[in-house]
């Protein structure tokens, strides 16, 4: 599911957005529906926008079995409900590691 749905129908695909300096207006096509975008990060858990940048990991294999960060996502982690893995990136200053690595599927 879309992050982004129209609160009145519930679109998720026919909403266009325009930019205007660091506001985006959505207008949903289905139903004329028209709103600003907050673009606080907020954290999905509790709601709360005291959350801290961090970097996750995007790996893919290089050469061989060989595997290397590729790019990193932003993403933002709740010093409450992600206490831990926010101790971690912290001490640690390193890119947080993704969910499941990259495999070979076997034939």
């Amino acid at each position: 599911m879309s992050d982004l749905v129209c609160a009145k129908c519930g679109e998720e695909d026919e909403l266009l957005g325009t930019r205007d300096g660091d506001t985006i207006t959505i207008t949903c096509e289905s139903c004329g529906l028209v709103w600003d975008r907050d673009l606080t990060p907020r954290c999905p858990i509790c709601g709360s926008d005291d959350v801290r940048p961090a970097f996750k990991a995007i790996l893919d294999k290089s050469r061989g079995t060989q595997l290397s960060i590729q790019s990193m996502r932003l993403l933002y982690l709740c010093p409450d409900c992600d206490r831990e893995q926010l101790a971690v990136y912290q001490q640690s200053n390193t890119p947080i590691p993704p969910d499941e690595l990259p495999v070979t599927p076997r034939d």
